[in-house]
């Protein structure tokens, strides 16, 4: 093959369906899930999904559906599809109580990024602290918020950050009766436990 020549069509697939079983894993791995329990969410059989991540098995649609679906990756991510070109995000809000999130990253990224609206300050209402592994980040667009850190409270204002680590209990409010808008970066243990989790 000539230099300026590119590679036939089917090489190219069979190179980017090669590269689906490793993605699978670390995809898996990531998300901290045993293949048990991708097994039961999909349907799919613990063997299936072992032979997929081992390359013993060719992906084909009926399987990766379901995966990019509990993966939270588009299919076209999933395979290692070329780019298309755009590069804008389309965020659709995600609202858990009371709380707009609007992702500004694409789902599988190692740090999800989300701009945040915070609802008014809710008087008499107790705040409640969550653990977890890994690091949260936030910046103040808008208002001023309320970071309880164990036993401590620090209130932040437009144009300041923080950063912490998420094993020690931790709650973010808002400090005002007016809404309030951070940026936040999410480790994927982060994301799972403030917006995914019902």
């Amino acid at each position: 093959m000539k230099r300026n020549e590119t590679a036939p069509a089917h090489t190219i697939v069979d190179t980017m369906l090669d590269a689906v079983g490793p993605r699978l894993r670390e995809l898996r791995n990531r998300r901290g899930l045993k293949l048990s329990d991708v097994a039961d969410a999909t349907g799919l059989s613990t063997s299936t999904l072992s032979r997929l991540e081992s390359g013993l098995r060719r992906p084909t649609l009926d399987v990766l559906i379901p995966l990019a679906r509990i993966y939270r990756v588009a299919l076209d991510e999933l395979v290692g599809a070329p780019p298309t070109g755009d590069p804008r995000i389309h965020p659709k809000p995600i609202r858990r109580n009371g709380w707009i999130y609007l992702p500004l990253t694409r789902d599988g990224a190692p740090v999800q990024a989300f701009k945040v609206v915070l609802p008014a300050k809710r008087v008499g209402r107790d705040v409640k602290l969550a653990s977890h592994g890994g690091y949260e980040w936030f910046y103040v667009l808008n208002g001023s918020v309320d970071l309880t850190l164990g036993g401590e409270v620090t209130t932040l204002t437009e144009g300041e950050a923080a950063e912490f680590d998420t094993r020690q209990p931790h709650s973010i409010t808002n400090a005002t009766d007016a809404p309030a808008d951070i940026l936040s970066l999410f480790s994927p243990q982060g994301e799972q436990i403030h917006i995914r989790d019902s």
